[in-house]
């Protein structure tokens, strides 16, 4: 087995704003030996699906550019065509809204907030985020998700540094102050990176994904359950994901820690902990990191991009996911190209 994955993005890129070019995507990433395809279905406070939850909750059933469409719909159907597997991603996850003072979800339900020490809505690099400590918002992002666990033929879910996930500055709402003084009877510390409070807050998020791959697999019991957090220690202690514990429990099928570096020396030493100190020999498989291909100006060379798939199988890590799919047709197709002539030259099966 060997994961050949990119993620598809509705900002920065137009694949997803016509079945054309949908088609034409999958049809150029089979081509160049890639073998599953991570298309983002909720963020910005809507959902790239038809969804009855949305409507009934917020009276918005789809994101407003799809006109008509069901974006996941075709990507399923043209991705399966081609033999490409089909796993939603959930990118907002736990977020409301970017730099929209909580935007439609928190306008209509201030009480879902994310509410830090001082007592505002939380905050973090222009995220504003639900209370991802709540059984309420909990049981909604839950709902959103096994709605299309139910709806589509998909091939697995997927989280990422946003599901489960909570900036460390949250918890500070009444309900989460009072579950903690009823277990410790002493209220939670100011200081939010304080370590036990940390892993507090961390253990409700595992218990939430503990939750969540029960639910999906009684439903689809194949169904993978795929998640791209951010690199522990700091994701534990900014974000509150503690995916050592996670792969410990056997949660996950699919990890891929978020190694966004731009340069291979690195990418390889954040491979090289995650093989030698997080990860044991048993849980390798599991494992494919996601490699940051493009962001903004940024574009990995074609060097950089062979270099860190090299490394990858050196250290028997099978496989990666690459951010994100435009990188893949700049310049004439070049990463495409190096991919196809080198390390996806010979096609590779997923199960």
């Amino acid at each position: 087995m060997e994961i050949r994955g990119v993620w598809l993005t509705n900002t920065d890129s137009r694949v997803m704003f016509s079945r054309q070019t949908i088609a034409e995507a999958m049809e150029f990433l089979v081509e160049t030996g890639f073998n599953v395809v991570f298309p983002v279905v909720w963020n910005k406070g809507v959902t790239l699906y038809r969804s009855q939850v949305m409507a009934q909750t917020f009276g918005i059933e789809i994101d407003f550019y799809s006109k008509g469409r069901d974006p996941l719909q075709e990507v399923i159907e043209e991705g399966h065509r081609v033999g490409l597997e089909v796993i939603p991603w959930f990118e907002f996850g736990f977020a409301s809204s970017y730099q929209q003072n909580g935007g439609r979800i928190l306008s209509q339900k201030p009480g879902w907030s994310g509410i830090n020490s001082t007592g505002g809505l939380v905050v973090k690099n222009g995220f504003e985020w639900m209370n991802a400590f709540d059984p309420e918002v909990q049981n909604f992002v839950l709902s959103l998700v096994l709605e299309v666990v139910r709806k589509y033929d998909i091939d697995g879910v997927q989280g990422d540094d946003r599901m489960p996930a909570m900036p460390s500055e949250g918890g500070y709402d009444p309900k989460t102050i009072a579950l903690y003084r009823q277990e410790f009877g002493r209220q939670p510390p100011s200081y939010h990176k304080d370590p036990q409070w940390v892993q507090w807050r961390a253990n409700i998020l595992t218990n939430f994904l503990i939750r969540l791959r029960r639910e999906v697999k009684a439903i689809k019991p194949n169904l993978l359950i795929s998640m791209a957090p951010s690199l522990y220690k700091w994701g534990l202690d900014e974000y509150l994901q503690d995916y050592i514990a996670w792969i410990d429990q056997d949660l996950v099928d699919w990890i891929h820690p978020q190694l966004y570096r731009r340069n291979f020396w690195s990418y390889k030493g954040l491979v090289d902990q995650l093989v030698d100190v997080q990860f044991r020999d048993w849980q390798l498989p599991k494992l494919s990191p996601g490699i940051l291909a493009k962001i903004g100006s940024y574009c990995i060379t074609a060097d950089d991009l062979l270099k860190s798939i090299d490394y990858n199988r050196f250290k028997g890590v099978q496989g990666e996911i690459f951010f994100f799919y435009e990188a893949l047709r700049l310049n004439n197709n070049a990463l495409a190209t190096a991919l196809k002539k080198g390390p996806y030259a010979i096609p590779a099966k997923l199960r």
